[in-house]
């Protein structure tokens, strides 16, 4: 049986591995735009979560899917800096454009200078609130006024323990063939630990995954970029998730 000086040892030689591959992932891809190496280094200056930062290497991924997909609408759950924000909308066509949804207020003027730089500001529309609020009036104006299109593409990086009531609330207004994108959905590993950690936020997390696996309105796949992200295309219907789980694909 190994000591607990090999476990560490193994640990260390673990992280170690995955920091090169980290660093060799990010020299051997393009390179961030100006406008966003701005945001990246306000973020490190002007706020303490800088670590919340979706970089360089997943920004390029999301703006390269989002290129792939061709959405023309495009909703954001949880923005932080904009970051982000800027990487899908530098996918859209002339006529798209992108919500995108802050609960924390004191980002606002560093966001929206980040969409300025970036020459999105047009395309961008931030709305400052609660997003489970904020997703209620965004239902309310696409399924009963009628004022506002259905989203091609969500994508949900914000509060993990209020993941499952996002995608019920998102469900409906994205359009079949659409697709929801979902961050954080490995969450360091701790979705895989037995037994599952007993934190809020692991178990948001977890509840979500099981939740999309067991949902025959969709399909998807989870992808090892950086902390996991659980791609997700919607294939039919608007019934409750609550109802859907019953079945299996």
């Amino acid at each position: 049986m190994p000591s607990s000086s090999d476990s560490r040892t193994d640990k260390r030689d673990l992280v170690k591995t995955m920091k090169s591959i980290g660093e060799y992932i990010a020299e051997h891809s393009t390179q961030e735009t100006e406008a966003l190496a701005w945001i990246e280094k306000q973020t490190h200056i002007r706020t303490n979560h800088a670590r919340m930062l979706t970089g360089a290497v997943q920004g390029r991924f999301l703006k390269m899917l989002a290129e792939a997909t061709s959405p023309q609408n495009i909703l954001e759950i949880g923005t932080f800096t904009g970051y982000s924000a800027v990487c899908l909308a530098m996918s859209l066509p002339v006529n798209g454009h992108l919500d995108t949804l802050e609960i924390n207020d004191e980002l606002e003027s560093l966001i929206l200078e980040g969409f300025e730089r970036a020459g999105l500001a047009e395309k961008i529309s931030l709305i400052i609130g609660d997003a489970k609020k904020s997703l209620e009036r965004l239902r309310e104006e696409i399924l009963e006024k009628n004022t506002r299109p259905q989203y091609d593409l969500v994508y949900i990086d914000a509060n993990k323990r209020e993941y499952p009531e996002y995608y019920d609330l998102v469900f409906d207004i994205v359009k079949t063939g659409g697709y929801i994108l979902a961050d954080n959905v490995l969450w360091d590993g701790k979705v895989c630990q037995e037994p599952l950690p007993r934190d809020k936020q692991t178990a948001g997390i977890a509840a979500f995954n099981d939740m999309i696996a067991r949902d025959p309105r969709v399909e998807s796949v989870i992808m090892p970029v950086r902390d996991g992200l659980n791609f997700i295309r919607k294939l039919t219907g608007s019934s409750s998730s609550a109802q859907a789980s019953s079945g299996r694909r």
